[in-house]
């Protein structure tokens, strides 16, 4: 009895057989499991390739700056400066002192201190006589030019006449009343020719009492005509 297959065609399902069928499964199989392993492969780089970084640069950590350094890296040490020795230049001295005034009158202290340039300011006291027990500053005290010292005298102020100086210059008549120990006030201004003054010539007035001048143009005296029409 014979088989119906005559020509010994192999099957695909018969074992150890020979055949177009089944070499083809076979083959077509392994380059399948080769294209499949090539293309995983590939797969696998191109991700590796997304998830590295560039060489020689750290990879960006989340919430921090690429361009900021991490919270404990070590800072740079703060950079003092020593401080700068401040010098101040020596005081250059005059020479000039507040001279021995002491037990002197007073109004030949005053003279003194006139000059040589130096202010005074006379304050009287309540006792008797006329010189000085002390000065502010003391004497021998190095002074400059212009500081006023302060002259105490014993005793009360003494009285003067105020003189006449209306019609004088302003300035001359300042120098006058000054000497007599009388203080001044301009309410016009110190230029010009003295037009009034207050208290009146002639009043008795005492050292350190203030006198006021009137200082200005001369008004015009009146002629006596009639003005023209």
């Amino acid at each position: 009895m014979t088989d119906g297959n005559t020509a010994r065609e192999a099957y695909p399902d018969e074992a150890g057989t020979p055949g177009t069928g089944r070499s083809a499964k076979v083959l077509g199989g392994g380059l399948a499991v080769a294209l499949l392993a090539l293309v995983g492969a590939a797969g696998g780089w191109l991700l590796a390739g997304e998830d590295d970084s560039p060489s020689g640069l750290p990879a960006a950590q989340p919430g921090v700056s690429a361009t900021t350094p991490p919270s404990d890296a070590p800072s740079a040490p703060a950079r003092t400066t020593a401080p700068a020795t401040r010098t101040t230049a020596p005081t250059r001295s005059t020479g000039l002192t507040v001279p021995p005034v002491v037990g002197t009158d007073f109004e030949d202290a005053r003279d003194e201190l006139r000059d040589l340039r130096l202010g005074w300011r006379l304050v009287f006291g309540t006792g008797s006589g006329r010189d000085v027990r002390r000065a502010d500053p003391p004497v021998g005290s190095p002074v400059s030019r212009g500081t006023t010292v302060a002259l105490y005298v014993a005793g009360p102020a003494p009285a003067v006449s105020v003189p006449d100086v209306v019609g004088d210059d302003c300035d001359d008549a300042a120098d006058d009343l000054v000497e007599e120990g009388l203080y001044l006030r301009y309410p016009t201004g110190r230029t010009g020719t003295v037009t009034a003054q207050a208290p009146a010539a002639g009043s008795t007035a005492y050292w350190n009492d203030q006198v006021t001048l009137t200082c200005g143009e001369e008004p015009d005296e009146p002629s006596g005509e009639p003005p023209t029409p």
